[in-house]
C-alpha cells in the first residue's frame, strides 16, 4: 500500500511537519505514507486566479497514477468509515491539496474522486496533519486496529 500527499508549498520543517511524521512513521504498519511539497516557479509567479490553477494543474497531472483524490471545499464530505471505505483494497492512493486559488474544474474531473475535510478552510500545514491522521484512522478502521476507538 502506498499514499501520497501532494501539496503545493514550499518545503519546510517545522513543527507542523513534526506531526505528520509521527502519523507517518504509525501508517508503516498499514504500508508507505509520503508527503510531497511541490513548488516551482511558474508557481510561484501566479498570482491571479486562472494562472495559478493552470499552473497547479500542470505540475500535479503527471502524479494522477492509481486512485486520485483531490480535496476541495465543495468535495464531498464523509465521515472516518465512509473515507475508510474509499481507501479500501486500493494498491495507490494519491491526495491532491490545491493552492491558494483551489483547482481547474478539468483537474478535478481527472480525479476519481473529490472531497471536503471540512466547510472550514485550513492552511496546507493543517492539512496535512488533519489528512494524515485520518488516513492513519482510515486504515486502523479497515484492519480492525483500536486507534479508531480512541
Amino acid at each position: 500500500m502506498k499514499v501520497n500527499i501532494y501539496a503545493i508549498e514550499r518545503n519546510e520543517n517545522d513543527e507542523y511537519n513534526k506531526i505528520c511524521q509521527h502519523f507517518i512513521k504509525l501508517f508503516k504498519q498499514f504500508g508507505n505514507m509520503e508527503i510531497k511539497s511541490i513548488f516551482n516557479k511558474d508557481i510561484a509567479k501566479a498570482h491571479k486566479n486562472n494562472i495559478a490553477k493552470s499552473a497547479y494543474t500542470k505540475i500535479y497531472e503527471k502524479y494522477l497514477d492509481g486512485y486520485n483524490i483531490a480535496l476541495d471545499p465543495n468535495g464531498k464530505k464523509l465521515n472516518s468509515f465512509a473515507f475508510s471505505k474509499i481507501c479500501e483494497n486500493k494498491q495507490k492512493i494519491n491526495f491532491f491539496i490545491g493552492g491558494a486559488y483551489g483547482f481547474e474544474e478539468n483537474f478535478l474531473k481527472k480525479c476519481d474522486i473529490v472531497i471536503s475535510l471540512s466547510d472550514l478552510t485550513f492552511s496546507h500545514k493543517i492539512t496535512k496533519i488533519i489528512l494524515s491522521e485520518q488516513i492513519f484512522r482510515a486504515f486502523s478502521i479497515i484492519n480492525n486496529h483500536p486507534y479508531h476507538k480512541i
